[in-house]
């Protein structure tokens, strides 16, 4: 795998949904394979709709020669669906899971039914007491707090709680603040937490793009950001351009402040993290 002073790198793609998505999805895997990713990981939709396309993803990009970790929603899916879903992947060969409580499919309350589990530490153990050791578990982690969280305190408790449920890493949510990463760091180790906590990265390819995920996902998008992006309008070669050099620049202060590694949101595209890899490495 490629690693920058100990950080190694990892990539992130989604379920495509016909066959010219597949053939886009193999292209980018393929293009980026030049990275050497220690791993990529694959979304899995609200409710499980897309749990099938996340199975036929995790195939696909092993059968490429990726490590590949599905990720793991427990809203909508029942203890007995989980289970089964946990002995198919290990039956694959896979070795890692990305255990995330999911989004809410419409109609479904904050509670969930009484089939389902609630929140992601209840899908931690769940795979502890299923599988043992056997896959190596990433868990969400929200610098800038989970937008559906009381409070900063509250939502870092939910974090330590899924460690010590048995998380062996985390990767946080994207952001553009370096410090609301160091921050969480530092509080998240004053209560005893010793794993790795990766910093996501979301590349800039696309200002309404940017502005509806990070409104869903509670990442702040600092004002100066936004004022470039909405003055260059429809200018795709410059957003492009602007969005490397803001992404190579808070991507080369968290190396330099050694962050265990960066996982890049590829959203299917090659395009813009090659550029920010390239800028890192030349």
């Amino acid at each position: 795998m490629t690693i920058l002073n100990g950080q190694a790198i990892s990539l992130e793609f989604f379920p495509p949904r016909d066959e010219a998505g597949r053939k886009r999805l193999v292209e980018t895997a393929n293009t980026l394979k030049s990275l050497n990713p220690g791993y990529v990981s694959v979304t899995f939709g609200a409710g499980g709709t897309t749990r099938d396309g996340t199975l036929e993803t995790v195939e696909i990009l092993s059968g490429e020669g990726f490590d590949t970790a599905p990720h793991l929603s427990c809203i909508g899916s029942s203890p007995d669906d989980l289970r089964r879903l946990l002995d198919r992947y290990r039956d694959m060969g896979v070795r890692r899971i990305v255990a995330l409580r999911g989004d809410m499919p419409s109609g479904m309350g904050m509670m969930g039914s009484q089939d389902t589990l609630r929140y992601a530490v209840d899908l931690v153990r769940l795979i502890r007491e299923h599988s043992g050791d056997w896959f190596h578990i990433e868990v969400a982690a929200y610098p800038e707090m989970h937008p559906q969280a009381s409070g900063p305190q509250k939502d870092l408790k939910h974090f330590v709680d899924k460690v010590n449920a048995g998380a062996d890493g985390a990767i946080t949510q994207y952001f553009f603040n370096a410090d609301a990463y160091f921050d969480f760091v530092d509080r998240a180790q004053m209560k005893g937490v010793t794993i790795p906590i990766i910093p996501g990265i979301m590349p800039i390819t696309n200002y309404a793009q940017l502005i509806r995920f990070s409104e869903m996902c509670g990442a702040e998008v600092p004002r100066w950001i936004r004022l470039r992006l909405a003055e260059m309008g429809d200018d795709r070669e410059s957003i492009r351009a602007f969005g490397v050099d803001v992404v190579t620049e808070l991507c080369q202060t968290l190396l330099e402040n050694q962050v265990p590694g960066l996982h890049f949101y590829t959203l299917n595209n090659a395009q813009a993290t090659q550029a920010i890899w390239q800028a890192l490495t030349t």
